[in-house]
């Protein structure tokens, strides 16, 4: 799971507890005028054929934890419960998009567009 958390322009996510092993990352911070989309997936891919594991853990359909290529674009993904992931595009950044669980991803949805302006 991830928390969100905001240093002047800056949006942090963290990587929580020992999904920190198993995406070989514990931290990503994002300027927030590079984040271009938020939104909640409750069905993220996580499929057999959905990406290539570059460094992490992958289970397909169980969890899915690190840095993949996913149609043709670097993705970082931390989701161990579907149901509560969201997506945040990015640009100009090495990640194309985070997939990430949360603990409300409404919530998590609603804070991040209030915070960058986005409706």
């Amino acid at each position: 799971m991830v928390t969100i958390s905001f240093a002047g322009d800056t949006v942090i996510f963290e990587v929580e507890a020992n999904h920190k092993l198993w995406a070989i990352k514990s931290r990503i911070e994002i300027p927030a005028a590079h984040i271009t989309k938020v939104y909640a997936d409750p069905e993220p891919a996580m499929g057999w054929f959905d990406g290539l594991k570059v460094i992490g853990t992958d289970l397909p359909h169980v969890f899915r934890a690190g840095t993949f290529w996913l149609h043709g674009s670097w993705v970082f993904f931390d989701v161990r419960h579907p149901e509560n992931t969201i997506v945040v595009e990015l640009e100009n950044e090495h990640y194309a998009k985070l997939i990430v669980e949360v603990a409300d991803p409404d919530d998590a949805v609603h804070t991040l567009q209030k915070q960058l302006g986005h409706h």
